[in-house]
């Protein structure tokens, strides 16, 4: 047997590329894994802030943005949270489930990772690490239609494949190993990559040299918390929003990061159970010796309250709110359902979770993720134009990716 001849080689060890390594050597193929980083996996532990998302109750291709919302329906059919929860079980790994049916290791993001490398260990999959592929070609012979050089740990070297299967991720935290190695792939044989753009990702603001700008209201309130609903070009989310001494993060501002593009306003109520018109207007009649921070300090927080305060009212700060027209207090309320701002950036693909975009889903099979045009050259995970929400919708794209690719390498 030819030791520089496999079934299959995978580019990446992450989430994806395991996933399909196992399955692919469970039927019997003969599977290595190449991954430049030096250890595998690093984005599973880090995830979830270590206790990993890895699914969710409720998974449907809503839940999905791409160029076409459609392509990730036969793989999540495939392999369905409830396939790989069943793992899970199997393994006898704690979990639990959080808002918005997320799932999360009780312990550690390491259970996940050592379930999976336990997996590949059995089916006799070979993983090798800072191991970092140059160049890919096809080639035509007779067992073999790809040709990878690498360099390793021990120098330059050069294997063959019958299917080579592209599971290298994003753009997004290039300190885990985020490249666009499999992006250059995709446009070496012809394919079309869509914008790509980081995603899941805080807001930040750039106008810190105005006294009561955004951003220096972000600082004063760095670590604050609260729920809002926020709405960017037709879609809404709502969740918490945090401060920071950067901008905006917390699970709101990620969600809403994948609809937003650079000079788009966002619409933040800060209120959203409640009619601020009503609200203010009402406490007018009933409080009306009160001063507005005083009645708003029962909704929101007080620091949250004199930073708007210093912005919306400034003049009549200790004005009490009889003496406040209805006019005034409308415009405030106003602002209080639908307070705009503009973010000047994101923080980029830094500390972006994911990236959106990637290599255009109607060069690929969804049912096995080949390359229609390219027989044996199979792309899968983030690398791929389908990036889910925040919830474990991801990782859940990983896994049915990657296993409809394993079935059929």
């Amino acid at each position: 047997m030819n030791p520089n001849l496999y079934d299959v080689i995978i580019l990446g060890a992450g989430a994806s590329g395991l996933f399909c390594a196992m399955t692919a050597a469970q039927r019997g193929q003969r599977v290595l894994v190449l991954e430049k980083a030096n250890k595998v996996g690093k984005k599973i532990l880090m995830s979830g802030g270590g206790r990993c998302n890895f699914t969710n109750h409720f998974v449907s291709a809503e839940n999905y943005i791409s160029d076409n919302r459609h392509f990730c329906k036969a793989a999540l059919k495939r392999y369905s949270q409830w396939d790989f929860i069943g793992m899970v079980e199997r393994y006898a790994i704690p979990y639990e489930e959080r808002k918005h049916s997320q799932l999360f290791c009780l312990n550690s993001a390491k259970d996940i990772l050592e379930m999976l490398l336990n997996e590949c260990e059995q089916a006799g999959v070979e993983i090798r690490c800072k191991a970092e592929a140059k160049q890919v070609q096809a080639i035509d012979q007779h067992s073999a239609r790809y040709q990878i050089k690498l360099v390793d740990e021990n120098g330059a070297a050069t294997l063959t494949c019958r299917s080579l299967v592209v599971a290298t991720g994003g753009l997004s935290i290039p300190t885990l190993g985020g490249s666009d190695l499999g992006y250059q792939i995709a446009r070496q044989f012809g394919l079309e990559v869509t914008p790509l753009q980081a995603g899941l990702v805080p807001f930040m603001f750039s106008d810190s040299d105005k006294k009561l700008s955004m951003k220096s209201l972000c600082e004063t309130l760095s670590g604050l918390a609260l729920e809002v609903e926020m709405h960017c070009n037709n879609t809404y989310f709502r969740e918490n929003l945090l401060f920071t001494h950067r901008g905006m993060s917390g699970p709101v501002v990620l969600q809403i990061s994948n609809y937003w593009h650079p000079g788009d306003t966002v619409s933040i109520n800060l209120l959203p159970d409640t009619n601020a018109e009503q609200l203010l207007l009402t406490a007018k009649q009933q409080q009306g010796k009160s001063l507005l921070r005083t009645v708003l300090s029962q909704h929101l927080s007080k620091g949250l309250v004199g930073e708007l305060q210093q912005r919306w009212w400034p003049e009549q700060a200790d004005t009490a709110l009889a003496e406040f027209s209805d006019k005034a207090l409308i415009n405030i309320a106003q602002q209080l359902n639908d307070w705009q701002i503009k973010p000047s950036s994101t923080e980029g693909y830094r500390t972006a979770e994911v990236t959106l975009g990637g290599v255009h889903t109607k060069a690929l099979s969804s049912k096995t993720l080949e390359v229609t045009s390219q027989p044996g050259l199979f792309f899968i995970g983030e690398v791929v134009d389908v990036t889910g929400w925040l919830g474990g919708f991801n990782f859940q794209w990983a896994w049915s990716s990657g296993y409809s690719a394993g079935l059929a390498v």
